[in-house]
């Protein structure tokens, strides 16, 4: 009797799940990300200079 070879199947769902999976996440510029944190950085910094407490 032949026997049937299942394992590439098994082995290519996972392979799809990652494809799917990286089509679907959302995308954002690193310079987008980097300035954001800077900015926002910067307005926790001025409103605890402005109510007077820094740590």
């Amino acid at each position: 009797m032949a026997r049937k070879d299942t394992s590439g199947l098994m082995s290519s769902a996972g392979i799809m799940r990652y494809f799917e999976a990286e089509e679907s996440a959302i995308k954002l510029d690193p310079l987008f990300v980097i300035v954001s944190a800077i900015i926002f950085g910067a307005i926790v910094l001025g409103l605890n200079l402005y109510f007077g407490r820094i740590w």
